[in-house]
């Protein structure tokens, strides 16, 4: 059957190409959270390749690989559209250009190794370099133009923590690689594909159970209140809502569970929860630290504004910040944004692109000094790293270097992607942290989904998309850093070149051969 298919798809010419090449990237985004369907890879890898290799052209090939990322990434992140949507008349003539010009950009980072994978002879040696080519691609992703590594092939295997456990050893990027060579399979179809394939997946398999059999140890003291409020983005800084808002926040906060032990509790807001400013709204503050437990500490996100001297350029300065604030109303500890959104918190050559921002007013956000490990006046309550909405999804880059925290807290507003796969894209690449690091994840999400997940990526508490609740769990355990905490991203980038390396050695001996 595949060879029938590999015929058809080598046969296409003329546009025919380069508009299959994107249909099968867009089947190829049904693979990522939360559908996770990723049989269909064994399609979408194998007729990429053919697909290019079949084109007489370099340029040929590289419009079938721009025209295949272009598809996945419209598909992938088609969610985009549903934030520009929540207002509508300042930002719905970017929906024609958004999402195509976002993928229009990621696409070149398929079309590059697939153009350079070519260089290789088709089989064992194309397929090995293509594996170590796109994960340098994706590495890259993250550090191109900010970065955007979003939708990393790996998270296909986040439905679950047992397929996820390699991460704590090549991290996501090394699943990535992995997940292509699979992929590919169909394309040096045998005996010793049907080996390799097998022996990777039950590898695997062995691996994760090994490690999810591990014996864990309990969870500190610490007590959970994470507070998801469902606040909808289109009514979230209207002004005659604000008090509503707010109530809703305490009134979750005032009826949460109570303490089970004798431990301190954290109570956990999401990114922005707060429509005042908790910094300078000392009535604010007080309210809200007046609706804490007894012992109680309250993590919450809040827009922090700073108005300059007369004359300084920008007049004011604004950041998207996470705000710790104990029983007495003090602020004991604060973590700035340092990794913006690019075109909705800052707008890159404003000089010249029409675009406004979501902060009031049309300012950029200013961004913090980077990972920070924030250590708290109740020693009770182990250091942790915070992340602000996407800063999670940075493989590598979520840990303060050589302050190593206990926990990793992400504050995030997901209600701009609406009911979409945009949250669970997101979800999935929190649990990727959690396993890469081998730290516990707290999740805190306006809509949802909040979620607690232990140092293995498994789920401790979670509470779903657009529900209205409190989460009670405790903090679990640290554990010993994982290699991939010791090397980060040198770890894919070494695997990619051994892949690269195998890749050359396999296409000089078939060359000889020949």
């Amino acid at each position: 059957m595949f060879s029938r298919i590999a015929t058809h798809l080598s046969a296409r010419r003329g546009w025919r190409a380069p508009v299959t090449a994107a249909a099968l990237g867009a089947l190829a985004a049904a693979a990522l959270p939360p559908l996770h369907l990723v049989p269909v890879l064994w399609l979408a890898f194998p007729g990429l390749l053919l697909l290019a290799g079949s084109r007489p052209t370099p340029r040929g090939a590289l419009l079938v690989g721009w025209a295949w990322g272009f598809g996945h990434f419209v598909a992938g992140l088609y969610w985009i559209s549903n934030a520009l949507l929540t207002e509508a008349d300042r930002f719905a003539w970017l929906v024609p250009l958004a999402v195509p010009g976002i993928a229009a950009v990621l696409a070149l980072f398929v079309a590059a190794p697939v153009v350079l994978a070519l260089r290789w002879p088709a089989g064992w040696p194309r397929v090995l370099a293509f594996a170590g080519l796109w994960t340098l691609a994706e590495v890259a992703r993250g550090y191109v133009l900010t970065g955007f590594p979003w939708n990393l092939l790996g998270t296909v295997w986040a439905f679950g923590a047992l397929p996820v456990q390699g991460a704590a050893w090549i991290g996501t990027h090394g699943l990535s690689a992995l997940t292509v060579v699979l992929a590919c399979l169909p394309l040096v179809w045998g005996r010793t594909a049907w080996v390799v394939g097998g022996v990777v997946l039950a590898g695997g398999v062995l691996f994760g159970l090994v490690r999810l059999a591990l014996e864990e140890p309990p969870p500190g003291p610490v007590e959970l209140r994470i507070v998801q409020g469902n606040v909808a983005q289109q009514h979230k800084w209207r002004e005659e809502l604000r008090i509503a808002h707010f109530r809703r926040y305490l009134g979750l906060t005032a009826n949460a569970p109570p303490a089970e032990g004798e431990g301190p509790v954290v109570v956990v807001w999401p990114e922005t929860a707060s429509p005042y400013m908790l910094d300078n709204d000392a009535t604010a503050r007080a309210l809200a630290a007046g609706a804490l437990p007894e012992e109680a500490l309250l993590i919450a996100g809040s827009v922090r504004i700073e108005r300059r001297a007369e004359g300084a350029e920008p007049p004011v300065r604004v950041w998207n910040s996470l705000l710790a604030i104990d029983r007495n109303a003090e602020v004991v500890a604060i973590y700035d944004k340092h990794h913006l959104v690019p075109f909705g918190e800052y707008v890159p050559l404003r000089s010249v692109l029409p675009i406004e921002t979501v902060v009031p007013g049309n300012l950029d956000f200013s961004a913090g000094p980077g990972p920070r490990t924030l250590a708290l006046p109740d020693r009770r309550v182990p250091p942790f790293s915070p992340l602000i909405c996407y800063e999670v999804i940075f493989p590598g880059n979520v840990v303060a270097a050589g302050e190593r925290p206990a926990w990793l807290l992400n504050l995030t507003n997901d209600a701009w992607f609406g009911v979409s796969s945009g949250p669970y894209q997101h979800l999935a690449s929190a649990r990727m942290r959690a396993v890469e690091e081998g730290l516990p994840l707290v999740r805190a999400a306006n809509t949802g989904v909040s979620s607690v997940f232990d140092a293995r990526g498994r789920v401790v508490a979670s509470l779903g998309l657009n529900l209205t609740g409190v989460i009670a769990a405790p903090l679990p355990a640290a554990r010993a850093p994982t290699p991939y905490a010791r090397a980060g991203v040198w770890l894919p980038v070494g695997i990619s070149i051994l892949l690269l390396g195998v890749a050359t050695a396999l296409g000089r001996r078939t060359h000889v051969v020949s």
